[in-house]
């Protein structure tokens, strides 16, 4: 384990989601190679009718999958996603909700990773999958 996976929340925090997923509010509060959790407030990611937007949910699922691939890799290297899909079940109006992201698969060129995220009473909103390909980091 390097030293970047002991200390993979303290790096997050850090490094922070980067700027779209500040403007979402979102807040990663467990980080590890087996699990990555975040909230996201609903109020200000919300489509016209009140509910949250589907695309808020793909935010939150992405910024998971993303950065818990990009600890997957490792240095000298970056994971740039590939593929995403949603299939949402359940709209929040209100609070926060919480992305549990979880790896379904851990290659050395790729990984899969699902983002189950649920409001406040623990009832799924949205299933979102993300595919991650892992190459070496550009020269800067």
């Amino acid at each position: 384990m390097t030293e970047t996976t002991e200390n993979a929340l303290e790096y997050v925090l850090q490094r922070g989601g980067g700027a779209l997923a500040a403007k979402m509010g979102i807040e990663f509060t467990e980080f590890s190679l087996d699990r990555a959790v975040a909230t996201m407030p609903v109020e200000g990611n919300t489509q016209p009718a009140m509910l949250m937007h589907g695309g808020a949910y793909v935010v939150l699922g992405e910024s998971l999958g993303s950065m818990s691939a990009n600890l997957w890799a490792g240095p000298g290297k970056l994971a740039v996603g590939v593929d995403i899909n949603a299939t949402h079940t359940r709209s929040a109006t209100s609070g926060v909700v919480t992305g549990v992201c979880t790896p379904i698969h851990l290659g050395r060129s790729m990984t899969v990773h699902e983002i189950a995220v649920s409001d406040e009473a623990g009832r799924r909103c949205s299933t979102i999958r993300i595919t991650n390909l892992i190459k070496d980091m550009p020269a800067s």
